[in-house]
């Protein structure tokens, strides 16, 4: 532990990115980030057609967008390589792309009237388009 004024840190939590910390548990770190992209493509795409009143709501598709941003900066703390912090967005860009065949019987995920007959473009759109810029400002 390490002592800063009155508080008191972990060293993991303040080593700075490429220390010996980072190459031991670096891997699984992203392979964690990576299971949460997964996870916010599953959330977004099941919460997608919410209504507010008798309005289609799909905010989950720009929250979903903000985790992916969120997700991919994280990876990018944690490696220096575009392609490793990209994870994320594969997991949730596959996850997605799985979620748009029917399942048994025939059930679908992504359907419906109005604008949520769009709803798999508005998720694609909306979160997607945040972690790339992301992904494209990483140095």
């Amino acid at each position: 532990m390490t002592r800063v004024g009155n508080a008191t840190f972990w060293p993991a939590l303040i080593s700075p990115p490429g220390s010996a910390w980072d190459s031991r548990f670096g891997p699984v770190v992203l392979a964690v980030l990576t299971v949460d992209g997964v996870l916010s493509a599953v959330a977004g795409a099941l919460l997608l057609p919410l209504y507010l009143g008798a309005i289609p709501f799909p905010v989950s598709a720009l929250v979903s967008g903000l985790v992916n941003a969120a997700l991919v900066w994280a990876a990018g703390h944690w490696t220096g390589s575009k392609r490793l912090a990209a994870l994320p967005l594969w997991a949730w860009l596959a996850t997605v792309a799985a979620l748009t065949f029917g399942g048994p019987g025939g059930d679908i995920v992504f359907g419906g009237q109005g604008i949520l007959a769009y709803s798999v473009l508005i998720l694609l759109l909306l979160g997607a388009v945040p972690a790339a810029m992301v992904l494209r400002r990483m140095a």
